[in-house]
């Protein structure tokens, strides 16, 4: 299946190194980042890894779950987390999910459909499990992103992400480019001047279809 902003993300049961999951159950009332590899023990992924568990206060202060898939199976996880752990300098507190038959990522749509794991596989057989989601408590796609094998992810981009997603989804608002928080947010070209007048008070209009606002708190 194709995954599109705002769908429903596919539900599934899954192995993971801290146990069995239901992911909808596992989401709860949280958002949460799905996060993808195509194998175990490789460079970027072990520097990715350990980004996400430096972030861990920072996931917990915005209410986000995160969560990993990898096509090798949790025994494996569990003795590349130690690897994780020494380099990133920080203890993995996320869960990795057990991905061997890849129906997650072909759920996901990571991998076409016809996707299979040859006998001596390398992370080329499985190079486009390399994305993000980025799931809202409704169980609905907010943001996705894909990266190849060669260029790590930002996770402070991935951070930001979050933090545009939740201010939007709380107070009506967007986000400019390159917002971070505490600088100003743009109006929805669908509130009148009225009503945004009595929502946010002052604000700046650029033209009529770009208003800002302060950063509403």
């Amino acid at each position: 299946m194709s995954l599109r902003i705002n769908q429903t993300v596919p539900d599934f049961e899954a192995e993971t190194t801290e146990g069995p999951i239901r992911f909808h159950d596992w989401i709860g009332d949280d958002w949460a980042i799905l996060f993808s590899h195509p194998k175990d023990f490789t460079p970027v992924c072990t520097t990715e890894f350990g980004a996400v568990a430096q972030l861990d206060a920072e996931w917990k202060k915005r209410g986000v779950k995160v969560i990993g898939v990898s096509v090798d199976d949790a025994e494996s996880h569990r003795a590349w987390r130690s690897d994780i752990e020494t380099y990133g300098g920080a203890s993995v507190g996320f869960p990795l999910i057990a991905d061997e038959s890849l129906e997650v990522s072909k759920l996901y749509d990571m991998l076409p459909a016809d996707a299979y794991l040859p006998d001596e596989r390398t992370p080329n057989d499985t190079a486009t499990v390399r994305a993000v989601y980025i799931i809202g408590p409704d169980k609905t796609l907010k943001l996705s992103m894909t990266y190849p094998m060669n260029v790590g992810r930002n996770f402070a981009e991935i951070l930001r992400a979050v933090d545009a997603l939740q201010k939007a989804s709380k107070h009506g608002v967007a986000t400019p480019a390159n917002w971070e928080t505490g600088r100003d947010v743009v109006i929805p070209a669908t509130v009148s001047d009225e009503d945004a007048k009595a929502k946010f008070g002052e604000f700046t209009t650029h033209f009529p279809y770009l208003r800002m606002t302060k950063d509403p708190v």
